[in-house]
């Protein structure tokens, strides 16, 4: 959830400091873009070379970038950029001054103008945590709607053993990572994904399908369920162990036990994800046993299989969303738009293999993303699950009102 998500880093002047520096890379490490604001007793603890390298933005603790020139810092913009203002550590002085409405720091200031969600993750020793006025502290934040991770209990800096040293940077970030789950556009949404190839039988060993690997849709199926949402995965044969954390697998042969399973399960889906490269066509008469080479015919006569992506198209109710794919061999464009038309899907991933690094059997993709009310979206060649959560994201913000 932390993937291409803008996270303000506040540090105030608290021995957690120096925990801030993994929590940067940390959230980094997890897709988020980090920008750092510090207290000027924050900038004794942990200097803000340290954080500017790590993050690769300049680190603001001042309300002036060059005095003598008289240039200001605008600490209005910071609290626009972000998704999530993000102070940690919190020192008490630091709750105290927030409950206040103090400005008398640059930190503080960007607190009091920020219109994006704040958290904080409280450090300082045990008595002060416990204190009445820092318990009505925290409790006035929070009744102002803002979340608060809750301290670790320890060994601290004053010696004492007890509640207040800053929870991890793993355990902060994961924190962010649920916070924003729960706030997805995702979170209760009940999702569809199709993946791998089909097998046709030509007869009881021989198949008709394709070089499909499964990783786009089971990458697909990971990032929905990441985001909040209940997925059904409806797997063709693959080699692939199904995510985790998606929750009801089903495994089929060929097109149309997809299409069955697919179609009734769609009803009371919100959104339905036809990413399975399926056979196209089928032989008319498969023989049940295995034909000796002697016993394979000249010709094989097929039929065509069903449409998935075209039955959800003509099917879909108000409210659902269906995202189908379309695999070229060239640039593709024109055919790809063709389809989310044709298909009356809400969205056609494309891919070519005329892109190298792309396609079947692939641990990278390159797609383009084409929205029914005419917006594109292109990106470079990434990992499919790179792939997959630049989609999941695409989806969610089509889904936003």
């Amino acid at each position: 959830m932390l993937h291409n998500r803008r996270i303000l880093l506040g540090i105030t002047g608290s021995i957690a400091a120096y925990k801030s520096a993994l929590l940067a890379r940390e959230l980094q490490r997890r897709g988020a873009e980090v920008r750092v604001v510090m207290t000027p007793v924050a900038t004794e603890f942990i200097t803000p070379l340290t954080l500017a390298t790590l993050t690769g933005h300049r680190v603001y603790s001042d309300f002036t970038e060059d005095k003598n020139k008289g240039l200001w810092t605008n600490h209005v913009e910071l609290g626009l950029w972000a998704d999530v203002f993000l102070i940690a550590p919190a020192t008490a002085q630091t709750l105290s001054s927030m409950v206040a409405g103090a400005g008398d720091n640059f930190l503080l200031a960007v607190h009091l103008s920020s219109r994006c969600p704040v958290i904080v993750a409280p450090a300082m020793d045990l008595d002060m945590f416990q204190h009445p006025a820092t318990q009505e502290n925290l409790g006035a934040l929070r009744s102002r709607e803002i979340s608060i991770i809750e301290p670790d209990s320890g060994p601290l800096a004053s010696g004492l053993d007890g509640k207040g040293r800053m929870a991890e940077p793993n355990d902060i970030a994961d924190a962010l990572d649920s916070w924003f789950a729960d706030r997805s556009p995702l979170q209760g949404k009940r999702v569809l994904v199709t993946a791998g190839p089909t097998h046709e039988p030509i007869d009881a060993v021989r198949f008709i399908g394709n070089r499909s690997s499964g990783k786009m849709g089971y990458a697909l199926a990971a990032a929905f369920a990441k985001a909040g949402a209940t997925v059904k995965l409806i797997t063709g044969p693959t080699q692939l162990t199904p995510p985790a954390n998606v929750q009801e697998v089903v495994h089929v042969q060929t097109a149309q036990e997809m299409f069955d399973e697919a179609i009734a399960s769609f009803e009371k889906v919100d959104i339905a994800v036809a990413t399975a490269a399926v056979a196209d066509a089928r032989p008319i008469n498969p023989s049940e046993n295995k034909l000796r080479k002697n016993e394979l015919p000249d010709a094989i006569s097929l039929e065509p299989t069903p449409d998935t992506l075209a039955a959800f198209g003509a099917n879909k109710h108000s409210g659902q969303f269906v995202v189908g794919f379309a695999l070229e061999t060239d640039e593709g464009r024109g055919s790809a738009q063709e389809k989310l038309k044709r298909k009356k899907a809400d969205m056609i991933v494309l891919n070519t293999t005329a892109d190298q690094g792309a396609g079947f059997g692939t641990d990278t993709n390159k797609v383009t993303i084409f929205e029914k009310d005419g917006k594109t979206h292109n990106f470079e060649l990434k990992s499919k699950a790179e792939v997959a959560q630049d989609i999941v994201d695409t989806v969610m913000n089509s889904l936003q009102p």
